[in-house]
């Protein structure tokens, strides 16, 4: 098996090469990712290089994508620019990245017929109200509220007319919030992490009530997995890891397994537009394809999490003092 990553140097795909290269120990691994600031070649430190190739290109350079995935047997696409805060400062990255990007892969994959997996978020369905019993299903309607959201709804939808008018085999998920090793330090919980290792207060959004559905990024490697092998071609698949909480209480968990008083973080200005409540039923992934996550306790997958911040301070450092600027900026 020759595999296609799209965005495999970034958070959450290069956790799904480190994932798929221990469980899949025949598979060749492409991964295909322009090294914006968000990608970072060190994320594939430590994997042989007869076995993962990186090839640094623009997904939106139709001539470099045919010559990377025409060989392939699969792509899975998870480059994106995700980052909502800059999304509302800057969106053309968002349209041309999540929108055209997306376009040129599927003309790549159609014109080889090789096998596609769409990966997507969970903000394409808008929110829920705090107290709304319900969680967002593969049949909840599209309601995206920023750049960012609407351009990956965007690109969920270009997907699915290539399967419908052209028989492209391709498959859709859309995650829950992610956590876990690698991620950069502009998200919110390595923010909070390495705010607090710098001696400085974590930073709260508004009253901290929004609601996210964390999942730890290895359980989206392996659900990502599943949806490859046993998917059903044209689904949509919903991952999530019943791991709903506010940011109150995440930042006030941080502190806590961080030895620090919980009380001790600074309130922000909240971020325009903010998305209350994201919950995801994955029972259509759960029953059909038999995935189950692994990390259900979020404290210790946290705890995980905050332990690789403490050790890999080289990783994160170069990316912090820029980051926090930017954030200045914003007066947040």
């Amino acid at each position: 098996m020759k595999i296609v990553v799209t965005g495999g140097a970034g958070f959450i795909g290069s956790n799904f090469v480190h994932y798929i290269y221990s469980e899949r120990p025949d598979w060749q691994i492409v991964v295909l990712d322009a090294l914006t600031y968000a990608g970072n070649k060190e994320n594939l430190s430590g994997l042989d290089d007869n076995r993962v190739q990186l090839v640094v290109e623009n997904i939106c350079n139709p001539e470099a994508v045919d010559e990377t995935v025409k060989d392939a047997d699969a792509v899975v696409h998870f480059a994106a620019e995700s980052h909502n805060d800059n999304s509302l400062h800057t969106p053309w990255p968002f349209v041309e990245t999540n929108i055209i990007g997306t376009y040129t892969l599927l003309e790549a994959v159609r014109k080889h017929n090789i096998r596609f997996h769409h990966v997507s978020t969970d903000e394409v369905y808008g929110d829920l109200e705090l107290d709304d019993p319900h969680k967002f299903t593969p049949e909840t309607p599209y309601n995206p509220s920023s750049p960012y959201s609407s351009t990956k709804a965007g690109s969920d939808m270009l997907v699915r007319a290539w399967v419908r008018s052209f028989g492209v085999q391709a498959t859709i998920s859309n995650c829950s919030n992610n956590y876990g090793p690698y991620q950069h330090v502009e998200k919110f919980i390595p923010r909070q992490i390495t705010e607090i290792l710098e001696d400085r207060k974590p930073k709260l959004y508004g009253t901290g009530e929004n609601v996210r559905d964390w999942i730890h990024t290895e359980d989206h490697s392996s659900a990502v997995l599943a949806i490859l092998e046993k998917g059903k071609i044209g689904e949509t698949y919903l991952i999530g890891a019943n791991g709903e909480k506010n940011n109150k209480e995440v930042v006030e968990l941080i502190l806590e397994l961080m030895g620090k008083n919980s009380a001790d973080y600074d309130h922000v200005n909240d971020r325009p537009g903010h998305d209350m409540r994201y919950a995801i039923d994955a029972s259509k992934l759960t029953k059909e394809l038999g995935w189950q996550p692994v990390f259900t306790d979020f404290s210790k997958g946290l705890e995980n999490t905050i332990n690789w911040y403490k050790q890999n301070e080289s990783w994160w450092k170069p990316q912090k003092q820029e980051t926090e600027e930017k954030y200045k900026e914003l007066g947040r």
